[in-house]
């Protein structure tokens, strides 16, 4: 009980400067991916070498778990949804694994083919060591060496709350249709050259939705951890009291049966 109440607390302390990187760069985010959905959307953008659309044959599913266990259903969720991937949409594929991370990376090495890991990236979690894989990840994608690049994590939502996420790196999603009435459709005016635009912006988003999905699932196992020591704690906590009942009433019993010795070996002697 004391074990897990203090991991309970380090999550917790852990879990807030998380929460508060992932909170801090999600508008950021999300505004560069809404612009770089529209630009692949456009004429120029569909040229570019990162939205190009092959035959889907080769893919590379990027798992992204914990370098560490006691958290739950966090990492076993990941190997469900990697799995099922596998046996569903991507069954007539060729598909090859990144590990980041080793729990998920331990399980799926035995039935998977796994190309690489990087597990250590954790230990340094800043956007240029992030930036580094993500090049590589474009440069697989450039030189055809895999025709889809999937990231699949679990996205934060709150402490208690995690949802796993499989969503496409590579080739860029144009963004969605727009209903004909919708009045949030926004026309951007491009200051220097639109070209000159797309090539400096799209890898730079992409290192930017690669570092989320990072930081996403960094954030989601401190809270992840954090609940299941929780009820770890609380589960134990249980167990002691009805230990220490239980521990009491055999106490108690053994008094009794003390007391009833010497009574009887008193009433003994007095006969």
């Amino acid at each position: 009980m004391q074990i897990t109440n203090a991991m309970k607390m380090v999550s917790a302390a852990k879990l807030n400067r998380a929460q508060e990187a992932i909170t801090a760069m999600r508008p950021y985010s999300n505004k560069l991916t809404e612009l770089l959905q529209s630009l692949s959307a456009s004429s120029e953008g569909g040229n570019s070498k990162f939205a190009q659309k092959r035959t889907v044959q080769n893919v590379l599913v990027v798992t992204i778990s914990s370098n560490r266990g006691l958290a739950g259903a966090f990492n076993s969720n990941i190997v469900k949804e990697v799995k099922r991937l596998s046996e569903n949409e991507l069954s007539d594929k060729n598909v090859d694994l990144l590990i980041i991370g080793k729990k998920a990376g331990d399980v799926l090495k035995k039935n998977m083919n796994v190309v690489n890991s990087n597990n250590e990236i954790f230990d340094a979690l800043t956007f240029e060591n992030v930036a580094n894989m993500a090049e590589e990840l474009m440069e697989d994608f450039i030189t055809e060496k895999y025709d889809q690049i999937l990231l699949v994590y679990n996205k934060f939502i709150n402490a208690a709350t995690q949802e796993v996420k499989a969503e496409q790196f590579l080739p860029i999603l144009p963004k969605e249709e727009q209903e004909e009435n919708q009045q949030n459709e926004v026309d951007y005016i491009f200051e220097p050259e639109r070209d000159q635009i797309i090539n400096e912006l799209i890898p730079k988003t992409l290192k930017m939705q690669f570092y989320k999905a990072i930081r996403d699932s960094f954030a989601a196992e401190h809270g992840a951890r954090m609940t299941a020591m929780h009820k770890a704690t609380d589960n134990a906590t249980d167990l002691k009291n009805e230990l220490t009942l239980s521990y009491n009433k055999a106490r108690q019993a053994a008094i009794t049966n003390e007391i009833l010795e010497i009574v009887g070996g008193a009433e003994a002697l007095n006969n």
